[in-house]
């Protein structure tokens, strides 16, 4: 399978620096833009473009679709992390609101999460289940996935089986990464969590 996963366009959370997760937000003008510039990316022959069932997500698939006569297929396991009573929330608002849950830099334990969120682990296997499913359809093809940063975090560490510098890559808004020859990991969860850097 060769994956182009991409990033939606800019919200106006992602502006404010807020965090997301499960709230629908819509594209900004600029995240419109960036949406329409990445077609001018897009491989030749696409067979497949998959998205998130988030509204920004939507979006962008949508304008990155008009005029291929491709159907979108909305797979709620590519959605972004929950981060539960984080949504909406700037990290100075989190801070102040939580503070202790801030103060275990919880966002960032492979184990455990936010009130009311997902863990990374919770993200990492249902997106690497995706992925299965995915793989299993669309061997030989070329899918387009649009989603979020924290999926597309998943997905480099899980394509690399390599979670080092999991919190230090980042894929901005409006932005691809192709994965060429993409490959399921082999893996164990727990063979993964140990390559994840201690918070």
């Amino acid at each position: 399978m060769h994956l182009h996963v991409i990033r939606h366009g800019e919200t106006l959370a992602n502006i404010e620096k807020r965090y997301l997760g499960t709230l629908d937000a819509p594209l900004t003008e600029r995240g419109r833009q960036q949406a329409q510039a990445l077609t001018t990316q897009l491989p030749e022959t696409i067979d497949a473009i998959v998205v998130s069932p988030r509204l920004r997500a939507q979006q962008t698939a949508e304008i990155l679709s008009a005029g291929l006569n491709i159907p979108l297929q909305t797979l709620d396991c590519f959605a972004e992390r929950n981060v539960g009573v984080f949504e909406g929330l700037t990290q100075a608002q989190a801070k102040d609101q939580y503070p202790q849950l801030w103060s275990q830099n919880i966002t960032r334990h492979w184990d455990a999460a936010p009130t009311g969120g997902e863990s990374i682990a919770e993200v990492v296997s249902r997106v690497r289940d995706g992925l299965i499913e995915l793989a299993a359809r669309h061997s030989t093809d070329t899918v387009v996935l649009v989603a979020h940063g924290f999926v597309a975090k998943v997905i480099r560490a899980l394509e690399k089986e390599d979670f080092s510098d999991f919190f230090e890559w980042q894929l901005s808004n409006g932005s691809v990464l192709v994965l060429e020859n993409f490959r399921t990991p082999t893996s164990t969860i727990d063979r993964l969590k140990s390559s994840m850097p201690v918070s």
